[in-house]
C-alpha cells in the first residue's frame, strides 16, 4: 500500500488489486458519536443530503453519474465514521474522484430536499421499530453505554430530525467534514501519482475557503468532539437487567458488556474467544449448546465490536418465551467454560485453524477490504494485511485467552435485554 498526505491535510492510500475494477471513497472521522446533544441522527441524515445536490450538479446528475457507466455509488454512516464509495471499471477513475470530492466538498443540503428526505429517513426508522431482532441491537448499545453519544442509534428520531434545518447540516458538516478528518482510499490497479494528480484536479473545483483548514496537524486526528468512555470503568455499576413487553410471539434477548478498544491487545483475544462462542460457524459453542444439542433458538451469535476508545461484545438469541431463562443459563454455562480453565491445546489450534480461514475467505471480498483499510487508516493511521491478522491470531496463546476471559465474562458485568 502507497500512501500520500495533501498540503490540506487529506490522507491519500492506494492499494493495487487483481481486477479490473476500482473500489475508491472518502472516509470521514465523523458518525454518531461526534454529535453533540442537539444533533442526535445529524451524521446519518447529512450522509443521505449529501447526494442530493451540489453547486456544481443536481441530485439526478449525482446518481446518474457512475450508474451510467454501469458503477454504483452508495454510502453509510457508523458510530465513528461516513464513508462514502464507488465501484467501477478502472477506465472512469477521473469521474469517480470528481464526482467524490464534489459530493463531499461541494453538497449544498438544499431545505427543499431535506423536508423530502426526512420522510424517507424516519420510514427507514420505522422499519426498524416493525422488527425486534434489529431494534434490540440499538437500545442494548444504548443501556451499556447510557448517557453518551456513542450508545445513540444512528438513524435519530422523527421529532429531531424534522427540526433540522440546512444551517444545521452546514455546521456540522464545517465542523467534521475537514480534509484533515478524511481519507481517500483507491482499491485497484491505478498508479498512486495518477490519484494524487486526479484529486488535485478535483480539488481545484471546490470553491475557495470550503473547509480547509489554515494549519493542520496529524495530531488532531480522530480528536472527538465528546468525551470518550474508558474500557471495562465501573461495568459492574452499569450492568443492569431490563425487560420490555413488545408483544411478539418470540423472545428476543441480548447479553452483553464493554469491553475493549481496537488498539487494546485484548481486542484480538476476545476477537478469538467471540469466534469459539457464538462466531459464523455451525460448531460455535453456542449454538450447539442452544440450537443442535436442546432446540431452543433458531439463532444465536455473539458479537464483538472494537471502537477507537472501547468495544462491545455481546450475545443474541430469539426464544420462546418460557425458554429464555433457560437459554440464558446455557450461555452462561459457556462462559464459564472459558473461566474455569484454559483451552487445551487442541482446542486452541483448531480455533485458530477455523478463525485463519474465515479471515482468509472475507478478504476476498473486495469491497470490503477496501472500507476496512480506509477505516483502520482513518482512525490508528496505519493498515492491517491479511498475512499480518492471521500472523496475529497464530501467535495467541491459552495464558492470554484465559486471563482475558476471566476479566471480561464476569456474572455482575452482564447488562441483559429481553423483548418479550
Amino acid at each position: 500500500m502507497e500512501t500520500h498526505t495533501l498540503d490540506n491535510g487529506l490522507r491519500i492510500i492506494c492499494s493495487p488489486s487483481a481486477t479490473d475494477v476500482v473500489y475508491c471513497g472518502i472516509a470521514v472521522d465523523a458518525g454518531t458519536r461526534d454529535e453533540q446533544p442537539d444533533e442526535f441522527g445529524m451524521a446519518h441524515f447529512t450522509e443521505h443530503l449529501t447526494f442530493k445536490g451540489t453547486t456544481r450538479r443536481r441530485a439526478w446528475h449525482i446518481l446518474n453519474r457512475m450508474e451510467s457507466v454501469g458503477g454504483d455509488l452508495n454510502a453509510f454512516t457508523g458510530k465513528e465514521e461516513t464513508v462514502y464509495y464507488t465501484t467501477f471499471l478502472r477506465p472512469h477513475f477521473s469521474r469517480a474522484i470528481d464526482l467524490l470530492v464534489d459530493v463531499v466538498f461541494n453538497s449544498t443540503y438544499p431545505q427543499h430536499e431535506m423536508d423530502k428526505e426526512v420522510e424517507v429517513v424516519i420510514d427507514e426508522i420505522e422499519s426498524y421499530n416493525d422488527s425486534p431482532s434489529e431494534l434490540i441491537y440499538d437500545e442494548f448499545e444504548n443501556m451499556v453505554f447510557s448517557g453518551h453519544a456513542l450508545g445513540h442509534n444512528i438513524l435519530g428520531d422523527a421529532d429531531g430530525l424534522r427540526s433540522m434545518r440546512s444551517e444545521n447540516i452546514q455546521r456540522f458538516v464545517s465542523r467534521m467534514y475537514t480534509p484533515d478528518r478524511m481519507v481517500l482510499f483507491v482499491y485497484g490497479n491505478v498508479p498512486m501519482k495518477t490519484v494524487v494528480r486526479e484529486v488535485k484536479k478535483a480539488l481545484a473545483m471546490v470553491n475557495a475557503g470550503v473547509r480547509f483548514p489554515d494549519v493542520l496537524s496529524l495530531d488532531n486526528i480522530s480528536n472527538k468532539a465528546l468525551p470518550r468512555v474508558a474500557p471495562l470503568a465501573g461495568m459492574s455499576e452499569r450492568a443492569e437487567t431490563r425487560e420490555v413487553d413488545m408483544s411478539t410471539h418470540q423472545a428476543h434477548v441480548m447479553m452483553g458488556m464493554p469491553s475493549f478498544s481496537a488498539t487494546d491487545p485484548r481486542h484480538l483475544h476476545l476477537y478469538l474467544l467471540n469466534n469459539i462462542l457464538g462466531g459464523p460457524g455451525m460448531n460455535s459453542r453456542l449454538n450447539l449448546a442452544l440450537r443442535e444439542r436442546n432446540g431452543l433458538v433458531y439463532t444465536v451469535e455473539s458479537s464483538s465490536t472494537a471502537y477507537t476508545d472501547t468495544g462491545l461484545w455481546s450475545v443474541y438469541f430469539g426464544c420462546d418465551p418460557h425458554d429464555v431463562k433457560r437459554c440464558q443459563r446455557l450461555v452462561m454455562r459457556e462462559l464459564q467454560r472459558l473461566t474455569d480453565s484454559p483451552l487445551s491445546e487442541s482446542a486452541l489450534s483448531a480455533a485458530k485453524r477455523q478463525l485463519v480461514g474465515q479471515i482468509g475467505i472475507s478478504f476476498d471480498s473486495f469491497e470490503n477490504v477496501a472500507i476496512g483499510m480506509a477505516k483502520r487508516y482513518l482512525h490508528y493511521n496505519q493498515t492491517l494485511t491479511c498475512q499480518e491478522l492471521c500472523q496475529k491470531v497464530k501467535a495467541l496463546t491459552r495464558e492470554e485467552l484465559f486471563d482475558t476471559a476471566r476479566q471480561l465474562f464476569n456474572p455482575q458485568n452482564i447488562t441483559t435485554l429481553i423483548y418479550d
